[in-house]
């Protein structure tokens, strides 16, 4: 085996002038097992939707579960310019989301409920984290101010469509 191959990750020193990177890594962290869940959850809802708006719910979600997915790498990326490494067990992932998973499918007007009030606990978590890194990270602030504005207007659309 190559030399090149053997090279395992690891944390890097990035001295950029961020102060505490391991607080940091770990609220991203918890985004980030936020993030991965919801756009699983999202993903089946839209495989498993059925009725009458079959189609708008399936265009929406499948719309957000792609730019769930971007947002994942972006995450993990921000990890790693921190100097830590991202997460890589889904095991692990799961037990840091608040995100969670329902014991039965749920109807079309329930799939929409679930992913807004998921998307409210993730804004959340994001403010919680902007309030965490004002001072000491601007990069990671303006990221998480950029989510919590994905995360706010998902759920505002998700309810929009679910209204009678």
């Amino acid at each position: 085996m190559s030399n090149a191959l053997r090279i395992a990750p690891e944390k890097t020193t990035v001295d950029t002038g961020v102060r505490d990177t391991e607080t940091v890594a770990k609220g991203l962290a918890d985004v980030l097992a936020d993030t991965y869940r919801l756009m699983f959850k999202t993903h089946a809802y839209h495989w498993n939707v059925e009725g009458p708006l079959f189609f708008s719910i399936h265009n929406l979600t499948e719309a957000q579960y792609e730019e769930l997915f971007k947002a994942a790498d972006v995450i993990a990326e921000r990890i790693r310019a921190l100097g830590l490494l991202a997460p890589w067990s889904l095991d692990w992932l799961k037990e840091q989301s608040v995100i969670g998973t329902p014991d039965a499918a749920p109807t079309a007007g329930e799939m929409l409920e679930d992913l807004a009030g998921d998307h409210e606990r993730l804004a959340h978590r994001l403010h919680a984290l902007i309030n965490m890194t004002g001072d000491i990270d601007p990069v990671t602030e303006d990221l998480a101010v950029a989510r919590s504005s994905v995360h706010e207007k998902a759920a505002w659309m998700l309810r929009s469509l679910g209204k009678e």
